[in-house]
């Protein structure tokens, strides 16, 4: 297989981008998590999903022209031409860092499922289910490239979607009507409250600007379009679908509780509420079949896009391209991952989805600010300086989030903090501007 292959050519009609980007955003992270965060907060997500909206309009009209005019591979190239050598690496380690945890918890969660109900039973050690699914997502892409990934991404949400729908059909028969007070979207009373509205709007903004506009691994499928105003109907069309797809996993949340209400069923955290009920014994089998088959098929292609775009990443920005060494560099990736997520098993206590954006907030901090200062002032800096800046910033946003209830009258960040991040890199960098 050729290398551009692996990378993408700029020849993939902006229709099956747009399909694949639904289902690239909806990992097994999203299949599990979303409809169980109804119990907690609602159809709260829902206010940070307005934000995605207004993030992808940003990616389509200020990132993607740029792209586009540099005719990059990766995305972190512009940094090189922007401030320097020191500055690019920066930006790929930040993201090497964030996509390699990033994916693993979400594959963890796949294999933790898979594990719980089908493997565990039989014996199979867990480290074995973890080997097995990281091997099977190595196969697809070690051939296919970003292609391959594309591919499957349609096929994904096509399954996705089926099994979330057959499953809220088959609920909502024996419940009716959703009980409205899941239902609840707003949260404008409460400023210290983590769901306020304007925490979750704007985290949204920011974390889709940052984890897909700036994200090697997402803009990958943007960059196989053939220009850039199909890459702009891409990205408004796949937002717009998002939208909706985030409400039917809301809606099956809430039928879903109700269901498990009705049957006496206590669901520990909202992690466990989808296979909890599509795995009682008051559901039909189907429900289970279901429930598995939307979960490969949301969990195994996510972790094979990564697997791509870490590759294409740490090659290219890294490595400084040496296409030789992509098979082994993709092979070193898929053994790496296979360990965090046997690690992340070990350490996971949290909802899946809240610990993936609370990442997202250190990791992607520095990158936001980066493109964010390039983009708006035409400073140079001291290029040499800017990992050490990008590895401060991280720090005091940490200082700052463990101490804002002492320090703010009982203020809790959420996903702001991303935004909190990037504002500290931009100092940061104004810091180490050179003076003309």
């Amino acid at each position: 297989m050729k290398n551009k292959d692996f990378y993408g050519t700029r020849s993939t009609a902006w229709w099956k981008v747009a399909i694949a980007m639904i289902g690239s955003c909806m990992s097994g992270v999203t299949f599990v998590s979303v409809p169980g965060m109804v119990g907690v907060s609602g159809f709260g997500y829902l206010q940070m999903a307005m934000g995605f909206i207004l993030g992808y309009l940003v990616i389509a009209f200020v990132l993607t022209p740029l792209y586009f005019r540099l005719n990059v591979v990766s995305v972190y190239e512009y940094l090189d031409k922007r401030f320097g050598i020191s500055s690019h690496r920066t930006g790929a380690w930040f993201f090497f860092i964030s996509k390699i945890l990033g994916a693993s918890a979400r594959l963890y969660l796949v294999c933790a499922t898979l594990q719980l109900l089908l493997f565990g039973p039989l014996g199979v050690p867990f480290w074995i289910t973890v080997l097995v699914s990281v091997l099977l997502v190595w196969l697809y892409t070690v051939r296919g490239g970003v292609k391959a990934v594309i591919s499957v991404d349609i096929i994904k949400t096509l399954c996705m979607l089926l099994a979330v729908g057959l499953c809220m059909v088959l609920i909502a028969r024996e419940v009716g009507k959703p009980d409205t007070s899941y239902m609840r979207v707003f949260y404008f009373d409460d400023i210290n409250h983590p769901q306020y509205f304007w925490k979750q709007f704007l985290g949204g903004l920011f974390t889709v600007v940052a984890t897909t506009g700036l994200d090697q691994d997402m803009m990958q499928r943007t960059l196989a379009c053939k220009n850039v105003r199909d890459s702009q109907k891409n990205l408004i069309v796949s937002t717009l679908l998002q939208f909706v797809t985030i409400a039917l996993f809301l809606i099956l949340g809430a039928y879903m509780y109700q269901w498990a209400g009705l049957h006496g069923i206590s669901v520990a955290k909202g992690d466990e509420l989808f296979p909890t009920v599509t795995w009682s014994s008051g559901m039909p089998k189907i429900a289970g079949i279901l429930f598995v088959v939307g979960l490969v098929m949301a969990g195994f292609p996510a972790g094979g896009s990564a697997l791509t775009a870490l590759t294409t990443s740490f090659t290219i920005d890294i490595l400084g391209g040496k296409e030789g060494k992509r098979t082994l560099v993709h092979s070193g990736m898929a053994v790496l991952m296979a360990v965090c997520i046997v690690v992340f098993g070990l350490l996971n206590s949290t909802s899946v989805i809240d610990a993936v954006y609370r990442l997202a907030s250190y990791t992607y901090g520095p990158i936001l600010g980066l493109f964010a200062f390039g983009l708006c002032f035409r400073t140079k800096v001291r290029d040499r300086w800017v990992p050490v800046v990008a590895i401060i910033a991280p720090v005091l946003c940490f200082i700052l989030d463990t101490h804002s209830v002492q320090w703010f009258g009982g203020y809790h960040f959420s996903y702001e903090l991303l935004l909190m991040n990037a504002i500290f890199t931009i100092l940061g960098l104004l810091i180490i501007s050179k003076r003309r």
